[in-house]
């Protein structure tokens, strides 16, 4: 036959047998000789004497136990929130500086008919540039950035700024002396 709930509980040691005793009804002693059982049918303890002094459980109950739990659920879930609320305004800090550097060092021209293919996020992206651009982009003398979906054509100190600020948003830098030649001993004039 299956266990009650409190015997289970006792069992796993949750509720002790001490919290049992304080639940269970003390039964009334038996008036003394020669004294009538007060009105009521309940007799009542004398006056004078002294109360046993109310013992807390040695364990802790299952009230507290949940209390203690949900506490210290809610105080992660508020850590976790304000680390992701840190985490977000640092990003947005960081876009806003890069946004005031790329303002008006940006060299893209709208004429540029020449694209200009890299690597970057795991997939081929593309830059229009003019010869001369290309040239220097392929040199390392100019980088490009990401900013906003748009790749940016910038000078080698911007985008050595910008990867100071966030490397993420540096999209090409070709390090000087490379030779115009890929890691993966592709030319990077070569048009494809």
């Amino acid at each position: 036959m299956a266990d009650s709930l409190r015997d289970q509980l006792l069992k796993s040691g949750i509720v002790k047998q001490v919290q049992q005793n304080r639940v269970r009804e003390v039964k009334p002693a038996p008036p003394p000789p020669g004294k009538p059982a007060p009105k009521g049918g309940k007799p009542h303890a004398p006056s004078h004497a002294p109360r046993p002094p109310r013992r807390e459980p040695e364990g802790i109950d299952l009230a507290r136990a949940y209390a203690i739990r949900a506490q210290a659920e809610a105080s992660e879930r508020k850590r976790t929130e304000q680390e992701a609320a840190e985490q977000a305004r640092l990003r947005r800090e960081r876009k806003q500086q890069i946004q005031q550097l790329l303002r008006d060092n940006t060299l893209n021209k709208a004429e540029a008919d020449q694209p200009r293919n890299f690597e970057y996020g795991g997939k081929i992206r593309r830059v229009y540039v003019d010869a001369g651009q290309l040239a220097a982009l392929n040199a390392g003398e100019l980088g490009v950035v990401q900013q906003g979906g748009r790749y940016l054509l910038v000078s080698r100190e911007v985008a050595e700024k910008v990867r100071a600020i966030d490397a993420q948003q540096l999209a090409l830098l070709v390090e000087p002396g490379a030779g115009g030649v890929d890691a993966d001993g592709v030319p990077d004039d070569l048009m494809w």
